[in-house]
């Protein structure tokens, strides 16, 4: 579960594929409550939360994150869980953190621009909000900077 105050950490875990709440709220305890009744990790720069009893003894991990910069943040959660060998990137739906699920070509032709259409064979589709994916520019650019992201995380390991 990633706090507000570093929310673009969960966009970067979910193209990674990992399940990841975003909590927008400004209400800690709510915050603490879903983690603890869902059992998830929560990332956060709040270092009043690390003082909460079920933080101290050890009902809920928190993670508190150390720098401002999203690719230190990422190879922090990384390391400090052990992901190194667990990516499924590109699985999970950016908005909203559901599983995405394989279209077919044929399935898409309404939904996506035609220059899209006729370049791309691979889909995937969220079943919650419809968002379309595909493997364009915007993914190349994203796998490339998720590649620096992991081998900059198993490079400080070595």
């Amino acid at each position: 579960m990633v706090d507000h105050n570093v929310g673009k950490l969960a966009k970067w875990l979910r193209m990674l594929g990992y399940d990841t709440l975003f909590f927008s709220g400004d209400n800690d305890s709510r915050m603490v409550a879903m983690a603890q009744d869902e059992d998830r990790v929560i990332l956060t720069k709040d270092t009043q939360i690390m003082k909460r009893r079920v933080v101290t003894n050890g009902q809920i991990k928190i993670i508190l994150i150390q720098s401002d910069e999203p690719e230190l943040q990422i190879h922090q959660v990384i390391d400090t869980l052990g992901l190194n060998s667990q990516f499924r990137p590109f699985t999970i739906c950016l908005e909203c953190n559901q599983p995405l699920v394989e279209k077919g070509k044929h399935q898409v032709k309404e939904l996506v621009p035609p220059y899209v259409f006729q370049t791309q064979s691979q889909y995937m589709e969220c079943p919650t909000c419809h968002r379309i994916y595909w493997r364009g520019t915007h993914w190349q650019a994203m796998t490339e900077k998720l590649k620096r992201f992991i081998s900059g995380s198993v490079e400080e390991q070595t």
